[in-house]
C-alpha cells in the first residue's frame, strides 16, 4: 500500500466530482472509474453515480480506493467543537469514532478501550488497531488446536497407507511411507480466514504507529493456505467453548475482507468498502446510551405480527426501542435527518399505529438537532374535531462535545421526557 496515501473528507450527501479539489486532493479518472466498476449494474448503497461523479447517500465511514482515502462523515447538526482549533471536519471524526466504538467496539480483548491508544487518522484504523489487538490476544494465550486429517510421506508407518501415492513417490525411497493420517495442530479455518484478514491488513494499512506490530504479527503468526472467502466461509463457522474467544477477531476479518474488492484489471485501484448506515447507527448508539440506566428495560425492535391475507406470509410492525418503565411501555423511533420543524404524515402514522398496538403510553420521534421539541395529540378517530390523550413528541438530541457526554445527555433527556407526565 502507497504510505503516501490521499486523503479527502467530505460530509454524507455531498458530491465528488471528476478533477475538483478536495482539502487538496484531486479526484482524479481512475479513482472515478474504480467506484464505478464497484457500483456495476446492481449499484451499492454507498453512493450514486451522477454525471462525473458521485453522490454519496445515508452511509458514513471510509472508501479506500488505490492510494485515496475518502472519509464520509454525517451531516446532521454540525455543531462546531468547543475547541476554536478542531474544524467540522475533525469534531465529526472524531464523534463517529466514538458512535462506532459505543455500539461494535468495546468488546476488544483489552484490559479496557483505553489501551487503543493509536491516534486514527479514520475509521479504518480503529478497525485495524482491534484486529492487530485481537490477534496479539489469541496469540498470548495461545492458538486452539485441531484434529485435521492429512496426507503425508513420514519415515514411520502412521495412519492408513496410501499404496498408489506410495508407490510413485517411494520406489526409490523404501523407508518412507505415503500415508493418510490424523494430526493436532494449528492449521484449521479459523486461523486460514485470520491470516488472509492479517495480509489483508499488511496491505491496506498506512499508520506508522500500526506497522511494527502488524509486522510482529507475521513473525510470530505461523504461515497458513491461501483460500477464498465468501460470506459462507462464515456463515459456517460454529465457535465452541474453546475458540469463543476468536468471535471478535473474526467480526472484524468479515468487516474487512467482505468488503475488499480487489481491482482484477490493473491491479492499482483496489476498493475497500467500511461504510455504515447512520440511520442503523443512530439507532443502536440511541439504545447503547438509554441501556445505561437501571430504571428502566430498554427493548430493540421489537415485533408484533400486523396484518394476515387469506394466502401468504403475515407482516409485522416493529418499533426501533421500546422502553418499560414503571407500569408503562413508551415507544421511541429514530430518524437520523433534518427535520425544519413537522415531521412526515408518514412518520406520524405509524407512530399511532405503534401507540395503538404497544398500548405505549406514549411515544416518540428522535431527531438530532437543536431543536427545543414539542409534543402533539391525536384527534379521536370518531370525533374528528375533539383530541385524545394519545400524545406524540418530536425530540430533539443536541450533538455534545464529546461521545461520553452525548450518551449521557440522551439518556437524561429520554428519562425527563418519560418522566414529566
Amino acid at each position: 500500500m502507497d504510505s503516501k496515501l490521499k486523503h479527502i473528507r467530505i460530509f454524507e450527501h455531498q458530491s465528488l466530482k471528476l478533477d475538483a479539489e478536495y482539502n487538496g486532493v484531486c479526484f482524479d479518472e481512475p479513482k472515478l472509474k474504480a467506484l464505478q466498476t464497484l457500483y456495476g449494474y446492481k449499484g451499492v448503497p454507498y453512493y450514486n453515480l451522477i454525471h462525473n461523479g458521485v453522490c454519496f447517500n445515508e452511509f458514513v465511514g471510509v472508501l479506500q480506493v488505490g492510494s485515496l482515502l475518502i472519509e464520509v462523515l454525517p451531516k446532521a447538526d454540525r455543531k462546531k467543537s468547543t475547541s476554536e482549533t478542531e474544524s467540522q471536519e475533525d469534531f465529526w471524526q472524531r464523534m463517529l469514532i466514538g458512535m462506532i466504538r459505543s455500539v461494535y467496539g468495546f468488546e476488544v480483548h483489552t484490559p479496557s478501550s483505553s489501551n487503543l491508544k493509536i491516534k486514527p487518522n479514520s475509521i479504518l484504523d480503529i478497525y485495524i488497531e482491534m484486529f492487530v489487538k485481537e490477534l496479539e490476544f489469541l496469540l498470548n494465550k495461545g492458538l486452539v488446536k485441531k484434529y485435521r486429517k492429512t496426507e503425508s510421506n513420514l519415515p514411520v508407518l502412521k495412519g492408513a497407507l496410501q499404496f498408489n501415492k506410495h508407490i510413485q513417490h517411494n520406489i526409490t525411497h523404501q523407508e518412507r511411507f505415503y500415508v493418510n493420517h490424523i494430526t493436532f495442530d494449528v492449521e484449521h479455518q479459523l486461523h486460514y480466514i485470520l491470516y488472509k484478514a492479517l495480509k489483508l491488513v499488511k496491505n491496506i494499512n498506512v499508520n506508522p504507529s500500526l506497522q511494527s506490530k502488524i509486522g510482529a504479527l507475521f513473525l510470530n503468526f505461523p504461515e497458513m493456505p491461501d483460500i477464498k472467502v465468501s460470506e459462507q466461509s462464515f456463515d459456517k463457522i460454529t465457535l465452541n467453548r474453546k475458540t469463543q474467544s476468536y468471535s471478535k477477531a473474526l467480526e472484524i476479518a468479515r468487516l474487512l475482507l467482505l468488503n475488499y474488492h480487489p481491482d482484477v484489471s490493473k491491479g492499482r485501484n483496489n476498493v475497500l468498502a467500511l461504510m455504515f448506515d447512520m440511520n442503523l447507527l443512530w439507532e443502536e448508539f440511541m439504545y447503547v446510551s438509554l441501556r445505561s440506566d437501571k430504571q428502566m428495560k430498554v427493548i430493540k425492535q421489537k415485533t408484533k405480527y400486523f396484518w394476515q391475507p387469506r394466502d401468504g406470509g403475515r407482516r409485522t410492525i416493529r418499533p426501533d426501542i421500546r422502553i418499560e418503565y414503571g407500569n408503562n411501555i413508551y415507544v421511541l423511533d429514530t430518524k437520523w435527518k433534518m427535520i425544519s420543524n413537522k415531521p412526515a404524515i408518514e412518520d406520524l402514522r405509524q407512530m399511532y399505529v405503534y401507540h395503538q398496538y404497544f398500548e405505549a403510553a406514549k411515544v416518540a420521534l428522535v431527531y438530532p438537532g437543536t431543536g427545543s421539541g414539542y409534543c402533539g395529540n391525536y384527534f379521536d378517530t370518531h370525533k374528528n374535531q375533539e383530541l385524545t390523550e394519545m400524545e406524540c413528541s418530536i425530540k430533539f438530541i443536541e450533538v455534545q462535545e464529546n461521545i461520553n457526554k452525548w450518551k449521557s445527555y440522551i439518556c437524561e433527556g429520554i428519562t425527563k421526557w418519560i418522566q414529566n407526565n
